[in-house]
Parts: structure tokens; sequence; C-alpha cells
């Protein structure tokens, strides 16, 4: 694992606690800011899995 496969699922794990804490509490700007961080947590998760396939295939 590379240090954005991490960072990038532990944002996601951070934006999904914050959504559901937005549903939860009725807090529909905290959730929004709770699924857009899990979105970005992916997208670097997802670039650092593309960089371990590239290593791999080397």
């Amino acid at each position: 694992m590379n240090k954005d496969q991490i960072k990038g699922r532990a944002e996601e794990a951070k934006g999904k606690i914050k959504e559901v804490t937005g549903k939860i509490l009725d807090d529909d700007e905290l959730e929004l800011e709770g699924n857009v961080q899990k979105k970005v947590g992916k997208v670097r998760a997802d670039f650092g899995d593309l960089k371990e396939d590239l290593k791999k295939d080397k």
C-alpha cells in the first residue's frame, strides 16, 4: 500500500462519519461536506491503486 491509498481510505472513512452524523443531526451542510470528503478520499485511494498497478506491471 502506498500513502495515497492509506490517506484516501482514511478520508473516505472520515467523510462517511461526517455524512452519517449530518443525517442523524439533520444537518444538510455537514452531510454534504461528508459526502464530498468521502468522494475526494475515494479518488485519492483510486489514484493510489492505479500507482500500485503500474508499479506491478513493470
